[in-house]
């Protein structure tokens, strides 16, 4: 999943990647157990709260994700959000995001694309391709310029921290620290994040508003964790030795990888995002 209305980190790709594959992630492989569900989602947006100085009056919006894939062949994600935010006196923003990637199933390969636009401005594209070797990563970007750059090799890529979140979740943890590349902004972030697991929930908890994903057959037994994934500039400097997260993500992640009850926070404003539709896609199992 992504943040809206500006050029974003956590492109989160909402998979699990399964055992059994030799890679540096094996043990938290093992630990999440359950293959990704491959599924569309239609994501509902819609102002949740507007606080300090640049106060937002509206905002509005859809998000449309598709997930597919498996271990041998990889994990696909494909993105778009159309979203209008209003902050006033006439001044209404609209964006168009768009973004896919390919994630390998021991996660050393991560390609993607990224384009966005607000109102009748020029689309600002990113496109690159990252290569996990030994102890760093290679990042070759086509745009926004022809760029190479190598990171530590504990970066993780957004399927993968996906993944450690799920196999956190099912060890009882409550807090995990990744450091993670996404390909977002100019395709030059590097974000440190924070995620804070909350108590399962156990599929057969009664829910007073059920949408799509709790009363679909194949989900409504599965357990999920509430979860909020803060994103920190690695780059930027705290003051007072406290560093202000530049995004913060709350959702329930089942444990097959599908997420609901999105909560996005940019700190001037929060932004709900209710699951309104879900189709489970067929799943090509690997040979």
């Amino acid at each position: 999943m992504a943040r809206p209305f500006r050029n974003f980190p956590g492109v989160l790709a909402i998979a699990v990647v399964v055992a059994g594959w030799n890679s540096p992630y094996e043990d938290a492989h093992a630990a999440a157990g359950a293959p990704f569900l491959p599924h569309q989602a239609l994501y509902e947006l819609k102002l949740l709260k507007s606080r300090g100085s640049n106060a937002i009056n509206n905002a509005r919006g859809r998000i449309l994700y598709n997930f597919s894939g498996s271990p041998c062949e990889g994990y696909t994600s494909e993105f778009r959000q159309v979203s209008e935010l209003d902050s006033g006196e006439g001044k209404v923003t609209l964006s168009d995001l768009r973004s896919t990637s390919w994630e390998d199933g021991s996660g050393n390969s991560y390609r993607f694309k990224i384009d966005a636009r607000n109102n009748d401005n020029d689309s600002s594209p990113v496109d690159g391709i990252a290569e996990r070797s030994g102890d760093h990563i290679t990042v070759k970007l086509k745009q926004p310029e022809a760029k190479t750059f190598t990171l530590d090799g504990s970066v993780v890529f957004p399927t993968e921290q996906i993944q450690r979140i799920i196999a956190a979740g099912k060890e009882g943890k409550s807090v995990l620290e990744l450091t993670v590349y996404d390909g977002s902004d100019n395709g030059q972030k590097v974000y440190n994040t924070l995620s804070v697991i909350g108590q399962p929930i156990k599929g057969d908890k009664a829910m007073s508003s059920p949408d799509p994903s709790i009363t679909n057959e194949q989900m409504r037994s599965l357990t999920r964790w509430p979860v909020t994934v803060s994103y920190y500039d690695r780059d930027a400097k705290s003051t007072d030795g406290e560093q202000t997260p530049v995004y913060a993500m709350q959702f329930e992640l089942f444990e097959n990888g599908v997420s609901r009850a999105l909560v996005l926070d940019y700190n001037d404003f929060v932004i709900a995002g209710a699951l309104g539709k879900f189709d489970v896609k067929d799943a090509k199992p690997c040979k």
